[in-house]
């Protein structure tokens, strides 16, 4: 498995997880063009996207990947929260039930975080046996996950660093109640790597 990152952050999260029998997109939160030119233009191998939830970060192109026939797997919560997309290309999918992808089977998972039924993904490649961890907007993970090769964790903010921006006046207090509420801290994220 190859994976290219698109982008990462408030700014939209997409990566391409690529293989010699397909390419499965992990979030569609960039503009169309910008995915479709991180595909080089050729959707033709693409079999599927796994959509973590419906913030605009992860979501932003949602419609247009339906449209260009690309099957989005969500949670029936993220689905629900699409009322604008009417589409058969939604594909609702329950955590704790793996479901095929051509040669992924795929582990989707409750998370933390402020949205609707909110997922993680575990993605194996069966030709190969690899497996990745796919786990970004959660403030706490609540399994562990064996025989991993390979994991994509999003640690937003260290509490130290955190706390002298507010003090700056560098970062509006809000934003550090909706960060520790709905995000995972770099101590967090090293705690789940060990357990």
């Amino acid at each position: 498995m190859k994976l290219k990152v698109l982008g990462s952050g408030s700014s939209g999260n997409c990566y391409i997880l690529s293989t010699p029998t397909g390419s499965l997109i992990l979030d569609v939160g960039l503009p169309w063009k910008v995915i479709q030119k991180g595909l080089n233009f050729d959707l033709s191998g693409v079999i599927g996207a796994l959509v973590t939830h419906e913030h605009k970060d992860h979501s932003k192109a949602i419609k247009e990947a339906t449209l260009a026939g690309i099957d989005c797997y969500m949670s029936m919560g993220t689905v629900k929260t699409m009322e604008s997309i009417k589409n058969h290309r939604l594909m609702p999918v329950i955590s704790g039930m793996q479901f095929d992808i051509q040669d992924f089977t795929v582990l989707p998972f409750d998370v933390q975080h402020d949205a609707e039924q909110p997922l993680g993904f575990i993605i194996q490649y069966r030709p190969t046996g690899e497996k990745l961890l796919y786990l970004t907007d959660s403030y706490y993970c609540k399994y562990r996950f064996k025989g991993l090769n390979y994991i994509l964790i999003e640690s937003n903010y260290c509490k130290d660093i955190l706390d002298h921006n507010i003090e700056a006046g560098l970062i509006e207090e809000a934003m550090k109640r909706r960060l520790l509420e709905s995000h995972m801290s770099l101590d967090h994220c090293k705690d789940f790597l060990k357990a």
